[in-house]
């Protein structure tokens, strides 16, 4: 519930107070739990930086380097972004709390981050992707995925409204951008 709550209002918007009438528990059996806000926030990060890395780490294990892992990564976050449209949203808030918090969550995502680097030099190494910084093409993707299913607002402002089908038409969008970008 706090995730859907710091990915809906952002972390400054959601108070504990309605947060625990949301669950229905007093405010100081959240920071009976929790000791602060902060702490809170720190538990929701870690969880969702969690699952995200347990996502993404298994599709990765289970396609071929190159076009193949880029692909099935892919299809997983988009999956993972319809499953659960507040992880996505939860990385959107991350970017306001700060690099202290950033630091966090990055130093808990490193390790997928830099085997996804090594897996797209790899395949640039041998030729079955084109030749460019691996880390520009890793960033350029994680902010097409976010923004697109994370940011409705943008959605909306263009004429759509996100469901499975639009998932599915951005997720074929994504796919043919980075095939454009990876592949000769």
């Amino acid at each position: 519930m706090a995730t859907v709550a710091f990915a809906d209002r952002g972390v400054a918007g959601t108070s504990l107070d309605d947060l625990a009438r949301q669950v229905g528990m007093t405010k100081q059996a959240i920071l009976y739990h929790f000791g602060s806000k902060d702490g809170l926030v720190t538990a929701v990060l870690e969880q969702g930086a969690g699952d995200l890395v347990d996502v993404l780490a298994a599709a990765g294990e289970t396609a071929a380097a190159g076009w193949d892992r880029v692909e099935a990564t892919v299809r997983a976050a988009f999956g993972l972004a319809v499953r659960r449209p507040e992880l996505v949203g939860l990385l959107r808030e991350l970017g306001r709390l700060g690099p202290e918090r950033t630091g966090q969550v990055v130093s808990q995502l490193q390790p997928m981050i830099d085997a996804a680097v090594g897996s797209l030099q790899e395949g640039m190494d041998d030729g079955r992707l084109r030749r460019s910084d691996p880390r520009l093409v890793l960033v350029s993707a994680y902010a097409i995925v976010t923004g697109v299913v994370a940011d409705t607002g943008v959605l909306r402002a263009v004429g759509l409204e996100l469901n499975l089908k639009l998932a599915v038409d951005l997720r074929r969008a994504v796919l043919a951008f980075l095939r454009a970008a990876l592949l000769e």
